[in-house]
């Protein structure tokens, strides 16, 4: 099968690859692992993942996308030609147009960025969608209807919120606290608490088991293992769902405000539209819900 489109979630913490007809192809981690030494790519997104808090030092591993947007622009393009030649596969000699989904916020310049990446790693022609846009037509909303939806979008890296009417987008707000920060708030909390000290990957499992946005009568609970701070030593603890709503509680007031300062700046009518319709949640962290 020749693959002449390709949609791509360009993620902070995971990227996704759209074939139309068959579905996601792809959805690995947005990490790339370099040698230190000639800067060479020695893994992408699974393989490389594995390798995080795990390397020597000749081994540098790299998330090439911040908040959303490029931080790095040539492990970027060697992350984007990695997933490009996986979708492709053996039909590699034709290049296929290539859809990116980007933040509301992204300004021209991040924007220019992103495109001449996607030509760089194997793109016949690049565009670019935002996000917003991108999950309420995944939704099914019909975005082109004279009606109000909010739609919110968590990340890793960003939360974007925007009221959708007409096609377009009315208001926005994008703020750069999504599922990377949940993981640094857990990590400190355990921190805080426990006097344990845990890893990046640590951190996320416990927010994927047991992460909850509210304490509830149900005791989830995982058993971890981290370095005890005082001792020095590896500790196992027992952390419940109710801790990770404490530890998570300021990042999520955050977002919160972030959707209230949205709907403040929101026409009454679409306003009175969102009050009936709800809310749309999408993105990676739906597990809070």
């Amino acid at each position: 099968m020749i693959v002449r489109k390709l949609g791509i979630d360009l993620g902070t913490a995971n990227t996704l690859v759209f074939i139309p007809g068959k579905g996601i192809v792809s959805n690995e981690p947005s990490v790339v692992a370099i040698s230190a030494d000639d800067n060479r790519v020695l893994a992408i997104g699974n393989e490389a993942r594995e390798m995080v808090g795990r390397t020597p030092d000749l081994i540098k591993v790299y998330k090439p996308l911040r908040d959303g947007v490029i931080a790095d622009y040539r492990i970027t393009e060697a992350m984007l030609r990695y997933f490009i030649n996986k979708a492709v596969g053996q039909w590699r000699f034709f290049k296929p147009d290539v859809i990116i989904s980007v933040p509301a916020g992204i300004t021209s310049t991040e924007r220019r960025a992103v495109l001449d990446a996607a030509k760089e790693a194997g793109a016949k022609e690049a565009f670019v969608a935002k996000e917003p846009i991108l999950a309420a037509l995944g939704a099914g909303v019909p975005i082109n209807s004279p009606a109000g939806n909010m739609v919110v979008n968590i990340g890793g890296g960003t939360t974007e919120i925007a009221i959708i009417s007409l096609g377009g987008i009315v208001t926005w707000s994008s703020v750069r606290v999504a599922g990377n920060k949940m993981d640094v708030a857990i990590a400190d909390y355990i921190k805080k608490k426990y006097n344990l000290a845990i890893g990046e990957r640590t951190s996320e499992e416990i927010k994927i088991k047991v992460g909850t946005a509210l304490a509830s009568k149900d005791k989830n609970e995982i058993e971890i293992r981290g370095l005890d701070l005082t001792e020095g030593l590896p500790k196992n603890v027992v952390i419940s769902s109710a801790e990770v709503a404490e530890a998570l509680a300021l990042t999520l007031k955050d977002i919160i405000q972030a959707i209230k300062s949205v709907l403040a700046e929101t026409p009454p009518e679409l306003a009175a539209d969102i009050m009936d319709r709800g809310i749309l949640l999408a993105g990676k962290m739906l597990f809070f819900v």
